[in-house]
C-alpha cells in the first residue's frame, strides 16, 4: 500500500495517497472540481488555496495543483479573489506613468513588504515588476509578469491592497499595443485567418484520427 497521510478538507479528515497533489487528493476524496480549473478545461489560476499543517500557525497559500499534500494539512480553497478590475479601452489609452495613477493608484501605496512576491506560487518577483509599474516601466513589469495566472493570492497577501495582476495585465497590453515592435509574421497570419485562407487545413485537421493528430503534434516544426 502507498503510503496515506491524514488531511482535512473543509473541516472533514480524509485519508490520500501522500503523492497526491491538493487537487488530485480532493478528487481521491470525492470532490469534483467544477470552477474551472485550467488542467480541468477552464482557466489557470482557480485552483487557489490556503492550507495550514497541525501545530503550525504559519497559514500558507498555493496552487492545488502544484502543491503535494502533507500529513495533517488543514486545506481550504478559495472559490475566487475579487480582483479590483478597471475599465479602459486600450485605443484610447497610452503608455506613460500618469495612466497607472489615473486606473491603479494603489501601487503607490507599496510598503515594500515583499509579501505578495513571498506568495507568488508562480515565483514571480511581484514586489519588483510592481515597482516598474509605478516607474512607467511596461516593458519591464510585462516581462517580470509573463507568467502570471491571475490567481489574485499576492494581492490577498497586501496590506495596501493592490489588485497587482490586473495592473501587470495593463502593463503587458500597453507594451504590446504601443511599445513592442511590430511582428508583421503575425499581421499576414491575422490577414490569412481574416480571408479564410486557413478553413480547408483546419477542417482537414479536425477530421483526422486522434493516434494521428498526436503524432503530428510530436513531430511538428517550432519556428527559431
Amino acid at each position: 500500500m502507498e503510503d496515506m497521510v491524514n488531511i482535512y478538507l473543509f473541516g472533514k479528515r480524509y485519508r490520500v495517497p501522500g503523492s497526491l497533489t491538493i487537487m488530485t487528493a480532493m478528487e481521491y476524496a470525492g470532490y469534483q472540481l467544477v470552477r474551472g480549473c485550467g488542467c480541468r478545461n477552464g482557466f489557470c489560476g482557480a485552483c487557489a488555496t490556503i492550507y495550514r499543517i497541525k501545530n503550525d500557525r504559519e497559514l500558507y497559500t498555493c496552487l492545488a495543483c502544484q502543491q503535494q499534500v502533507k500529513d495533517e494539512m488543514y486545506i481550504a480553497t478559495l472559490p475566487y479573489f475579487p480582483l479590483v478590475k478597471q475599465v479602459y479601452d486600450i485605443e484610447k489609452v497610452s503608455p506613460t506613468e500618469q495612466i497607472m495613477m489615473q486606473l491603479y493608484p494603489e501601487i503607490y501605496a507599496c510598503i515594500g513588504c515583499n509579501a505578495c512576491t513571498k506568495a507568488c506560487p508562480q515565483d514571480l518577483n511581484v514586489m519588483q515588476y510592481i515597482a516598474a509599474a509605478q516607474r512607467g516601466d511596461f516593458e519591464g513589469c510585462a516581462e517580470l509578469s509573463f507568467d502570471c495566472v491571475m490567481c489574485g493570492i499576492c494581492s490577498s497577501r497586501c496590506p495596501a491592497k493592490i489588485t497587482h495582476p490586473q495592473v501587470a495585465l495593463l502593463a503587458r497590453r500597453l507594451y504590446g499595443k504601443y511599445i513592442a515592435p511590430e511582428s508583421r509574421h503575425l499581421t499576414e497570419r491575422v490577414e490569412e485567418i481574416a480571408r479564410g485562407d486557413c478553413e480547408a487545413l483546419l477542417e482537414s485537421v479536425m477530421q483526422k484520427p486522434l493516434e494521428e493528430l498526436q503524432e503530428l503534434y510530436n513531430h511538428r516544426e517550432i519556428e527559431k
